[in-house]
């Protein structure tokens, strides 16, 4: 049963609030006397600072909270909450997606390339009332990238750096070893020195110790209580302007039905990840509005080609039988696509084999042709005819070594679609004499971890710039040692994909690293060892009577949860100020008082005249981390 978390209805009244530079000063001189948090600043948790009620929107989830720190978290759930906490160098607009100033007004670059001046605004601030400097950004980097444990989460990012500096308060300097094409897409959270500096152990420290926590984004962070709620306010002297709604509550409800239930019924504000069957429960329910945005995250399952180190040393228990490139050829074409979205999601979603999403049109590819590996069930019995993989008493081929193809098959257990999709591909192997036994789990990650699997179900969200969704097969991925980081979801490691990464991580044209990025995934395909069926349609739901209107992303027709950024929830009115938000915002959702939003681009070299956001949305898993997954 969910746990009840106290949440205030009453619509929001005209009113002045305590700057929360005053409250940490509380807090601050409370913390002598051994107080800590909101009860430092004389506040319970969840209260506004004056007699009006706050206004609330509570957000149903069920990820658990791996790290508050952005150092080393990793899942969904907490690299969005790092989004609202803490600004980063640029934003990205969401009407367009195209790269738009934040803590960065501007930037330069120099005409190789190499040297990035980014120009840190003077008006923002940490919510202690420290101002925000260009030396918080260079430790931040800096602490990344002479700390492995800082690293953990981001450290892709700063892997090309060959120095960061503060030149002065307001600007600072980027020197790389190589031109980076990601350098307008650097999708880390700024950190104030002035606190992190006096943490010991970055691999330890959870930045869950001392509430409210300082930062410098449009909402703070003032409670957590794990596998319950966690609760942010408003920042008012957020620079681009402060959220309509005083606070977002995120409650924790672990069944998905339960969710929908907890909508209905008011206790809850939004939901997301529904079902079909949900979705279209919930179209006619009064006082509740649907979503279906076109999918940014695929699916997939991951076929274990044996487990190994980056020095080549094998671990776990895999298949041997899924080394042969035979075996996966004719396992992928048992697969039926198409029936997969019509049967199982009910036709809200694409059929597709392609890496990133059709949503991302310009890095988007899919197979067609002589090079589609095609629903051919009399293919994948020839092929292991001729394979030498013969039918036992059974009708289970067998392998030369006398080992059956009988294949574990982990899936998602909270996941219908991927329960009812992982049956239809156990019925269509069997024609193919190969078995597949469909094992419903709680998580994947620690089977994938220890190389304790077959076949796994997988799901990544993929953000407009492709470059991180693409290093996690890279063979730099595999781990150093058992149970160390590692960032691969499929043991995979192909050396001319490597090559290809690295070409258009430089490449400046925007043409030709498209290029680049269809053939890496043109590689992955033939591989058949990460294998997608195709992209969900998102779909959410929310509460008509308690929100007026948020921005999606992209906009119109895009997604709320989940977005490269925090516009959705940093732009939405409650029922009953529409007036006041209209009159205090522009028609794109912007505040007239805070930074641009025209997708502006300034100094960026060559050709490359926009460039889109990395996916740190998605996961890099430290260890045992794999929850981003469906």
């Amino acid at each position: 049963m969910a746990t009840s978390v106290p949440r205030a209805r009453a619509h929001r009244t005209p009113r002045s609030r305590r700057s929360l530079t005053a409250r940490f000063a509380a807090g601050v001189a409370a913390a002598a006397l051994g107080v800590s948090g909101l009860a430092a600043a004389g506040l319970p948790a969840n209260a506004s600072t004056d007699d009006a009620e706050p206004t609330s929107l509570t957000i149903a989830v069920s990820q658990e909270v791996d790290s508050l720190s952005p150092f080393i978290a990793v899942r969904l759930l907490t690299t969005n909450i790092g989004r609202w906490m803490y600004d980063f160098l640029t934003n990205y607009d969401p009407k367009t997606g195209e790269t738009i100033p934040a803590l960065a007004e501007s930037w330069d670059t120099s005409d190789d390339g190499l040297t990035w001046t980014y120009h840190i605004r003077e008006d923002a601030t940490w919510t202690d009332g420290e101002p925000v400097t260009a030396e918080d950004v260079a430790w931040t980097f800096n602490t990344m990238m002479t700390d492995p444990a800082a690293a953990e989460a981001n450290g892709n990012f700063v892997e090309n750096f060959a120095s960061v500096t503060a030149t002065d308060e307001h600007t600072v300097e980027i020197v790389l070893n190589e031109p980076q094409v990601t350098m307008l897409a650097l999708d880390v959270p700024i950190l104030p020195e002035h606190i992190w500096s006096q943490v010991d152990d970055f691999g330890t420290f959870n930045n869950d110790t001392d509430f409210p926590i300082v930062g410098s984004g449009p909402f703070i962070l003032t409670d957590y209580q794990p596998n319950v709620a966690i609760t942010l306010e408003a920042n008012p002297d957020y620079w681009r302007g402060e959220p309509k709604f005083d606070q977002l509550i995120l409650r924790y409800i672990d069944d998905s039905d339960a969710q929908v239930e907890a909508l209905r019924t008011g206790e809850v504000d939004f939901v997301f990840g529904l079902t079909p069957a949900q979705y279209q429960a919930l179209q006619n329910e009064e006082n509740i509005t649907v979503s279906a945005a076109q999918g940014k995250r695929f699916q997939a399952i991951t076929l274990n080609p044996g487990a190994r180190l980056q020095d080549g040393t094998p671990f776990g228990d895999g298949h041997p039988a899924l080394q042969d490139p035979v075996v996966r050829e004719a396992l992928v074409r048992t697969i039926d696509r198409d029936a997969i979205y019509e049967v199982a999601y009910g036709g809200l979603g694409e059929a597709n084999g392609g890496y990133i999403p059709s949503r991302y049109d310009t890095f988007h590819w899919e197979p067609s042709g002589d090079e589609e590996i095609g629903f051919d069930i009399d293919e994948a019995n020839r092929l292991l005819d001729e394979a030498g993989y013969a039918p036992g008493g059974d009708g289970i081929r067998v392998g030369p070594d006398g080992r059956a193809l009988s294949f574990r098959f982990n899936v998602h257990g909270d996941n219908p679609q991927y329960v009812q999709a992982a049956e239809m591909m156990a019925e269509w192997a069997r024609e193919a004499g190969m078995e597949l036994r469909v094992e419903p789990v709680s998580e994947v990650g620690s089977l994938l971890d220890e190389g304790t699997y077959d076949i796994l179900t997988t799901g990544w969200n993929v953000n407009p710039d492709p470059t991180y969704i693409l290093s996690i097969n890279l063979c730099s991925g595999l781990p150093t040692e058992l149970g160390g980081p590692y960032l691969s979801d499929a043991y995979y490691c192909n050396d001319a994909y490597d090559q290809l990464y690295a070409e258009q991580l430089s490449e400046l044209d925007p043409d030709a690293r498209a290029e680049i990025v269809k053939e890496m995934q043109q590689t992955l395909y033939e591989d058949n060892i990460f294998v997608v069926w195709g992209y969900a349609d998102q779909l959410e739901a929310y509460r008509s009577d308690v929100i007026a209107s948020m921005t999606p992303q992209p906009d119109p027709g895009g997604n709320y949860y989940g977005q490269d950024g925090y516009w959705s929830w940093w732009s939405a009115v409650p029922v009953g100020e529409e007036d006041d938000a209209a009159a205090g915002s522009g028609d794109d959702g912007s505040s007239d008082d805070g930074g641009s939003n025209t997708g502006l681009i300034v100094g960026i070299v060559a050709a490359a005249v926009v460039v889109l956001g990395l996916a740190v949305l998605l996961l890099r898993r430290r260890g045992a981390t794999a929850d981003d997954r469906e």
